[in-house]
């Protein structure tokens, strides 16, 4: 980790000095660009509540390695069907409103995750329907995502700013799971080292209380990643303008006015 942050350092002071960097991290100087990014990063990285939901109900439902994965088809027919749907809403609202819409989809199915006080069976069918709309919310993002960082930059910089914005959607969304998976699941096991005992005497949790601290911890897992998302939200009003950036030219589909007709 170590050696990993120095060059890491190293890496980023050698390109900011650069006449020819490598990568063109004056990019990140558009707002747009780098609020764009950071709500692509936060709302990916809440993928990482698949490892504590799937575990939770796991320990506190009895479940096979897997039903939880069933659990979760929902997600992949979502994202799949609604990518298209998020590059039509772009066309209609400009990129703010199907980020903002996909990123409050997305807080709400973790949300509904996080009811862990309910009864296993009314958990189970939240789930089904909270994964089914964290794909809706994240293919609403998407493309919205794509056209507000690539659009508000110059015509010099979409170059480096399409290759960072491939590495970022690729890597960097692996790093963003890895990372709110690491600290969900951190949560989850200082959840479950509570006192059961004083959990139940809350009153909140109803059905079986021999589990009440597996469902206690994988709660607050949970809304940690509401708060990457509200950060997300946050980023989004403050960075992204309601429409997309006018080109002060004509676009190549624009028709060209004929020459005047001389005698």
């Amino acid at each position: 980790m170590e050696i990993f942050v120095v060059t890491g350092l190293l890496f980023l002071q050698i390109e900011v000095r650069s006449r020819n960097p490598f990568v063109n991290l004056k990019v990140f100087s558009v707002g747009t660009f780098t609020g764009a990014k950071l709500s692509n990063f936060l709302l990916n990285g809440a993928a990482g509540t698949l490892i504590v939901s799937r575990g939770l109900v796991q320990v506190a439902a009895g479940m096979s390695s897997l039903q939880p994965g069933l659990l979760t088809l929902g997600y992949l027919v979502a994202i799949r069907a609604t990518t298209r749907v998020g590059e039509k809403l772009l066309q209609r609202f400009g990129p703010k409103k199907p980020l903002l819409w996909g990123s409050m989809i997305t807080g709400l199915r973790i949300l509904m995750c996080t009811m862990t006080f309910l009864y296993i069976d009314q958990c189970i069918v939240l789930s089904v329907i909270g994964f089914t709309l964290f794909g809706i919310g994240l293919g609403f993002h998407a493309t919205p995502s794509t056209d507000a960082a690539l659009s508000n930059v110059s015509d010099g910089e979409v170059g480096s700013a399409s290759g960072i914005h491939k590495v970022a959607s690729s890597l960097g969304n692996a790093i963003g799971a890895a990372i709110s998976a690491a600290i969900s699941a951190a949560l989850y096991v200082a959840g479950r080292a509570m006192d059961p005992a004083m959990i139940q005497s809350w009153g909140l949790f109803i059905g079986r209380q021999d589990n009440v601290a597996s469902r206690f911890g994988g709660a607050i897992g949970l809304l940690f990643n509401v708060l990457m998302v509200v950060i997300a939200i946050a980023s989004i009003i403050v960075t992204v303008p309601p429409e997309k950036k006018k080109d002060s030219g004509k676009s190549q589909h624009d028709e060209v006015a004929p020459p005047p007709i001389r005698d």
